[in-house]
């Protein structure tokens, strides 16, 4: 396997704290961050400083932890409170990744079903943190798994186009997109990667770029708007992009722009695959405009980095995810496999296996 960075992790037993990179810093400096309370997981969470869908979903069940660690000779009703009090506090950090909310809720139903067993308050944190280190545990094993299925559709001498950061710092993991091309890597098969930018935050630039050049791929950065002329040049065979919210209907919500490279993709005979764990997947979502789609501030645009290149009092439009029709999407891989031209039954069925169907 090709060598990847780590983007967080859980330090000390009980009490303890969650050190993640400060993402925000990349790629000049890399800085790790102390994450210690649940207001800083939060933060941590909503500026960006730890992203991408698997990741914050790791990195929200480690904030349910923060927030009832030094409760252990409280009751098992304190506990509780706090546990639930907590989640839903950190739910409200960014609105669209739906692994958020998956874990959030994984973390709070572990909780009750301490607490409905008649558990001590020690038990109730003792158990929450053994969640919270098994849902970044099943996020590695996912991202293997979704490399492992990934792989096959890339030939030796491939090239390949990405959009955001889908790699190792945006899960608990290797990655989602990226999962397959370090799979390929570690096969021996020679791999050229195009990287989009990804306007407003360069998620593609800084990030991106930056791990897989620290994994010796062999990775070019182009701007968002050069993706179509590459592909009319023949330099792209495949695109492989990640998630951060699947309808049941396969319609695949992602980082804004991705929507426009698969219609690229499309006109030029390009495959267009997503990449993503059946955490991804919204059971409860029956297509993609039924998404709430994150809208951020004008400022990332009208002064990005801190340099103002709009003239005050400019109007701004700024979603940060925009969705792409399952009609355009040639398959998505999970850790459950590859998905071919998904629709309402290939996904259901898929989710069925993962236990994630949603209740009738």
């Amino acid at each position: 396997m090709s060598a990847h960075v780590e983007t967080l992790r859980w330090e000390g037993g009980l009490p303890g704290h969650c050190a993640l990179i400060e993402q925000t810093r990349l790629p000049l400096e890399e800085v790790w961050l102390r994450v210690d309370t649940v207001p800083a997981m939060h933060d941590a969470i909503k500026r960006l400083a730890v992203r991408g869908a698997p990741a914050i979903g790791v990195a929200a069940g480690y904030g349910v932890v923060l927030g009832v660690q030094n409760l252990s000779t409280q009751t098992a009703d304190e506990v509780l409170r706090a546990a639930l009090e907590s989640a839903d506090y950190l739910a409200t950090s960014r609105p669209t990744a739906v692994n958020l909310f998956w874990a959030l809720d994984r973390m709070k139903a572990r909780a009750r079903r301490e607490h409905a067993a008649q558990r001590t308050g020690a038990d109730l944190v003792r158990a929450l943190h053994a969640e919270a280190l098994l849902i970044h545990e099943e996020d590695r094993a996912m991202c293997q798994a979704m490399g492992q299925h990934g792989a096959p559709l890339i030939e030796d001498g491939m090239g390949i186009l990405t959009h955001c950061n889908a790699g190792a710092l945006a899960t608990g993991g290797m990655g989602t997109a990226l999962a397959p091309i370090y799979t390929a890597m570690a096969q021996g098969k020679r791999v050229k990667v195009y990287a989009d930018e990804t306007r407003p935050l360069l998620q593609g630039a800084r990030l991106t770029v930056y791990e897989l050049m620290k994994a010796g791929a062999d990775v070019t950065l182009i701007t968002d708007n050069m993706a179509a002329s590459l592909m009319r040049t023949g330099a792209v065979d495949l695109v492989f992009v990640g998630s951060d919210r699947i309808a049941v209907n396969g319609d695949v919500c992602n980082k804004i722009g991705t929507y426009s490279v698969a219609l690229a993709a499309r006109e030029h005979g390009v495959p267009f695959y997503a990449v993503a764990p059946t955490s991804t997947f919204d059971p409860h979502c029956k297509r993609g405009e039924d998404i709430h789609i994150e809208e951020r501030e004008a400022a990332e645009i009208c002064e990005g980095f801190g340099k103002r290149t709009a003239p005050h009092g400019t109007k701004v439009w700024n979603p940060a995810f925009d969705w792409t029709p399952a009609r355009m999407v040639s398959g998505i891989v999970c850790e459950h496999g590859l998905i071919r031209k998904p629709n309402q039954r290939r996904v259901e069925a898929v989710l069925a296996r993962a236990g994630r169907l949603a209740a009738p």
